[in-house]
C-alpha cells in the first residue's frame, strides 16, 4: 500500500488468525451447502408433484434463489467490512447464516402446512443467500492480508479448502443420515438433521470470528484515515476494470463448481441410475481429495505463478466436459467415480490460486467490497443457477450430456479473460 507502513503480525497472531478464518468458513459453507446435499428429498417434502422432474427443477430453482440475493449480501457486507474491518462483518454473516439453516430443519412440510412451506422455504433461502454474499470477499481478504509475501497462494488457498471443507461436511452428513437410516425415516424426520445440527456449528464459528484480531493491512489503513468512505463507488470506477475481471474469471470457477460438487450427486443418481447413497459416497470421496489438493496448487502458484493453473483449469473443462458427463451417466460406479474426480482435479487447479489472484487485483480500501460484487455477481447468475439449467437442458435437448454445453461455455470465457490479465503473483499486494 503506498504511502502506509504495514506491520507484520507475529506467527502466533497470523496462525490464530488463518485458524480461526478457516474454521469459520467450514462451518459457514457447511451450513449452505447442506441443502444441496438433501435436493431430492426436499423436492419430495415441499415440492409434490406429479412428474418427479418437474419436482426437482422447482428444488433446484430454490437452491439458486439462495444466490440471487448473494450481490445483495456483497454489497452489505463488503461495505461494512471495508469501512469498519473484517472482523465485525464476518462474525455477523455466520450468525445470520446459522439461524437460517436451523429455521430449515424446523420448517414445516408441504404435506403440514401446504403453499406455505415452500414460501418459507424460498424467504429462508434469500437470509442464506444474503449472508453467503458476505462470506467469500470478506474471508478471501481475510486470510491473503494477513499472508506473508510469497505464500499469498498458499495461505489464501485455504479460503477454498474451508469453503470444500464445509461442503464436505455437509456432505458427508448427508450420507451418513442416508446410510444409517432407511429411506422412510430420512424421508420422516432425517434430512433434518444436518440442518438443525447448523445452529451449533454456526454458533461455533461466529465465536471464533469475534475472538480475532483485524488485518494488518486494514489496520494500518485505519490507523492513517484511508478508510474508503465510499467503497462502493470506488469498485464502479477506479476499480470497475478489475471489478469485471473478477465477474469474468469467475464464470469458469463457479460453474465447475457447482455442477460437480453439487449437481453431480442427484446426476449420477438419477442419470446414471446409480443409488443416493452410491452417489453420496462418490461425492464425498471427490471432495476429500478436492480438499488435499487446493493447498498444493496454492502454494505450486507462489512459484509459477497463478496464470498457468487457471488456464490449466479452464483449458481442460473445455476439452473434457463432454467425454466425462459420458462416463458419469455410463451406469457404472467405477466410471462415475473416474468422471467426477478427474473434474474435481482440473477445478483444483483453478481453487488453489484463485483467492490469492482475486485479492491481488484490488488495493485494501475496496478489496472486500470489489472483489465481492464482482464475484457473486457471477455466482449469482450463472453459479447457483447450475444445477438448474443443466437439469433444464436435459429436459429441453432430452441429451445427457446437455450440461457438457454449459460447462464449456462458461470455461472458454474465463480461458479468454485470464489470457489477458497479468500474473501478479510476484508482485506486493496492493
Amino acid at each position: 500500500m503506498s504511502g502506509i507502513s504495514v506491520p507484520a503480525p507475529a506467527e502466533d497472531q497470523r496462525r490464530k488468525a488463518i485458524v480461526a478464518g478457516v474454521v469459520g468458513n467450514i462451518l459457514e459453507w457447511y451450513d449452505f451447502g447442506v441443502y444441496g446435499y438433501f435436493v431430492s428429498t426436499i423436492s419430495e417434502l415441499f415440492f409434490p408433484a406429479s412428474d418427479p422432474l418437474s419436482s426437482l427443477l422447482l428444488t433446484f430453482a430454490v437452491f439458486g434463489v439462495g444466490f440471487v440475493m448473494r450481490p445483495i449480501g456483497s454489497i452489505v457486507f463488503g461495505i461494512y467490512g471495508d469501512r469498519y474491518g473484517r472482523r465485525a462483518a464476518l462474525s455477523a454473516v455466520i450468525f445470520l447464516m446459522a439461524f437460517s439453516t436451523l429455521a430449515i430443519g424446523l420448517l414445516p412440510t408441504y404435506g403440514q402446512i401446504g403453499i406455505l412451506a415452500p414460501i418459507l422455504l424460498v424467504l429462508i433461502r434469500l437470509v442464506q443467500g444474503l449472508s453467503a454474499g458476505g462470506e467469500w470477499g470478506g474471508s478471501t481478504s481475510y486470510l491473503v492480508e494477513f499472508a506473508p509475501e510469497g505464500r499469498r497462494g498458499f495461505v489464501g488457498s485455504w479460503q477454498q479448502v474451508s469453503v470444500a471443507g464445509g461442503f464436505l461436511l455437509g456432505s458427508l452428513s448427508a450420507a451418513l443420515v442416508s446410510q444409517i437410516l432407511p429411506p422412510a425415516d430420512v424421508l420422516a424426520y432425517g434430512w433434518r438433521i444436518p440442518f438443525l445440527l447448523g445452529i451449533v456449528v454456526g454458533l461455533c464459528g461466529a465465536y471464533l470470528r469475534w475472538s480475532l484480531d483485524d488485518t494488518p493491512s486494514f489496520v494500518a489503513l485505519e490507523a492513517q484515515g484511508a478508510v474508503s468512505k465510499a467503497p462502493l463507488r470506488e469498485a464502479f470506477t477506479t476499480q470497475r476494470k478489475a471489478t469485471l475481471t473478477i465477474f469474468g474469471l469467475t464464470l469458469h470457477n463457479t460453474v465447475a463448481y457447482y455442477i460437480p460438487l453439487v449437481y453431480m450427486t442427484n446426476y449420477i443418481r438419477n442419470v446414471g441410475k446409480l443409488t443416493a447413497s452410491q452417489a453420496m459416497w462418490i461425492g464425498t470421496a471427490c471432495l476429500t481429495v478436492f480438499v488435499i489438493l487446493i493447498p498444493i496448487w496454492g502454494a505450486v502458484s507462489d512459484r509459477i505463478g497463478r496464470k498457468p493453473l487457471l488456464l490449466l483449469s479452464s483449458g481442460g473443462y473445455i476439452l473434457l466436459s463432454f467425454p466425462l458427463l459420458m462416463m458419469a451417466s455410463s451406469g457404472s460406479v467405477a466410471l462415475a467415480f473416474l468422471a467426477q474426480l478427474i473434474m474435481i482435479v482440473f477445478l483444483s487447479f483453478f481453487s488453489g490460486p484463485c483467492p490469492a489472484a482475486y485479492s491481488e487485483l484490488f488495493p485494501t480500501r475496496v478489496r472486500y467490497t470489489a472483489l465481492s460484487v464482482g464475484y457473486n455477481a457471477a455466482v449469482a447468475v450463472f453459479g447457483g443457477f447450475a444445477p438448474f439449467i443443466s437439469t433444464w437442458l436435459i429436459q429441453a435437448t432430452g441429451s445427457p450430456l446437455a450440461p457438457a454445453y454449459y460447462l464449456v461455455a462458461a470455461a472458454l470465457i474465463t480461458f479468454l479473460v485470464t489470457l489477458r490479465i497479468r500474473e501478479t503473483a510476484f508482485e506486493p499486494l496492493p
